[in-house]
């Protein structure tokens, strides 16, 4: 009987060696990989970033409007890609009295005081989108409310005051799901400012223009 019970415990001795050799090795292997070959980790705050995207309504100013069955919807084929390049607009209308902001169809374009303003195009094209853009400068752009962190201010009615409160990580989530979407190439026109207002301060270390 004693015998018996000595040769299960010799026995136990080496699966139970080999289960402390093992525990530490799983627990620093890396995450595990999605099919787009993504860590678990990174999935999952791309998920988080499209989860913000959508409840912070960016789709309803980036996203181009068109006319839908039950009235304007975004345009879902063009997904934050901004203002349409080839919609070219008019002088904006007159405006009186409480009224002080016009937009246009597409939801996409806005004029008021501050100027003529459009909305930027969001998707990870290298020359006419984020592509270029690190996730320092987009923290530090919906920080100081300045265009790539650095030039001109980031104008109505993008609310970045308010964008800008969220926690980094949640920021960097946003950052991580624009990266991840489809690139559309599209050319927002640049913002203009309202006739008469002061020319825009040249960029740091910029030389002064000559008189």
């Amino acid at each position: 009987m004693r015998k018996a019970r000595f040769e299960r415990i010799f026995i136990a001795l080496p699966a139970l060696g080999l289960l402390l050799v093992l525990a530490p090795a799983r627990s620093t292997q890396a995450q595990p990989k999605t099919a787009a070959g993504q860590s678990a980790v990174a999935a999952r705050r791309i998920e988080r970033g499209k989860y913000l995207v959508t409840i912070m309504s960016c789709n309803d100013c980036h996203t181009p409007f068109k006319m839908g069955p039950q009235g304007p919807e975004p345009d879902m084929s063009r997904m934050l890609s901004g203002h349409p390049e080839q919609m070219k607009m008019p002088p904006p209308p007159k405006l009186a009295g409480p009224w002080i902001g016009a937009y246009a169809a597409t939801n996409t374009a806005y004029a008021g005081p501050w100027g003529i303003s459009y909305t930027s195009n969001l998707t990870p094209d290298q020359n006419t989108g984020l592509g270029i853009w690190t996730e320092d400068m987009f923290l530090k752009a919906m920080r100081t409310g300045k265009h790539m962190a650095t030039s001109r201010e980031i104008q109505p009615p993008m609310p970045w005051q308010w964008v800008g409160k969220a926690t980094d990580e949640d920021l960097k989530a946003i950052f991580a799901y624009l990266r991840s979407i489809p690139p559309i190439v599209n050319h927002v026109p640049d913002y203009e400012p309202p006739s008469g207002a002061p020319p825009a301060p040249p960029a740091k270390g910029a030389a002064p223009k000559k008189k």
